[in-house]
């Protein structure tokens, strides 16, 4: 089974490396990590730099893509080679996968038009300017779409996701290695329950 993540400059780190962890135990799974040019690549945050050996455009094909977001995305989207390579990679994924604003991505090749998706809620009118419809659920599925709202969903998508590949019994397996049983300190990691003063201090972070 192939999963593959491509990076750009400026990733946002959990976006990636938070599925990677859960979908890199699947039994049979190999997960890679792709690139414009090899070399490093740098996070949004700037310290966690990642050395990709392989190009995109060299990879013709895998049972899963999995497109992060990030601060460069706007670069991503506008890059027609890059969308023109999702394209044809969903043409032959069992599941092609968004995490944050890669929805925006899987928009650009035109796979959200008139479904339903998610996405960052900073992001929401970007989205719909693609054509989605956007759902406030935390992980969205469309048959072989399944597009995740902000970073840390991009964990639960992954499991949702290990499940379809496999079984809820490895998936929930997984969940318990990782011990993911999370307990917020805080009721504000939704836009709908946080207050105008901590939504105005998150839109200064990205």
């Amino acid at each position: 089974m192939d999963i593959v993540i491509p990076l750009f400059d400026r990733f946002e780190p959990l976006d990636a490396i938070g599925p990677y962890e859960m979908l890199g135990y699947l039994p049979g799974a190999t997960v890679r990590f792709v690139t414009e040019q090899p070399g490093l690549v740098q996070d949004v945050l700037g310290s966690l730099p990642v050395h990709v050996a392989t190009r995109y455009s060299d990879v013709e094909r895998c049972d899963v893509l999995l497109i992060p977001g990030g601060g460069s995305f706007l670069a991503m989207v506008d890059d027609a080679d890059f969308v023109a390579w999702v394209r044809r990679m969903h043409a032959t994924t069992r599941f092609t996968t968004s995490v944050c604003t890669g929805s925006l991505v899987l928009g650009a090749a035109g796979l959200l038009d008139g479904l339903p998706a998610t996405t960052h809620w900073d992001a929401v009118a970007d989205l719909e300017a693609y054509g989605a419809v956007y759902s406030t659920e935390r992980v969205v599925r469309h048959d072989r779409v399944i597009t995740s709202a902000g970073v840390s969903s991009g964990i639960d998508m992954a499991l949702q996701l290990s499940a379809l590949l496999t079984d809820e019994l490895t998936a929930q397996a997984i969940q318990l290695y990782t011990e993911y049983d999370p307990e917020p300190p805080f009721t504000t990691g939704s836009v709908a329950k946080a207050p105008a003063e901590v939504v105005a201090r998150a839109r200064t972070l990205g």
